[in-house]
């Protein structure tokens, strides 16, 4: 069984591009990416949610 992938709060960031305060604003809103918090207290996001955030907020360019 393959493992999922598991991103790191600063690789989800970099990703996206966003800086830490305004995920964490976007988070307290519901509108960030599903995260998974381990027991140590660190965050982790699925490559796979990721995927799924972004394609439902893709908009398509105005022609």
């Amino acid at each position: 069984m393959a493992r999922t992938e598991m991103l790191k709060l600063p690789d989800v960031l970099a990703e996206i591009g966003m800086s830490r305060a305004a995920f964490y604003r976007m988070r307290a809103r519901g509108k960030a990416p599903k995260l998974i918090k381990l027991p140590n207290g660190q965050l982790r996001c699925r490559r796979h949610d990721l995927e799924q955030w972004l394609e439902s907020h893709e908009q398509t360019a105005a022609a």
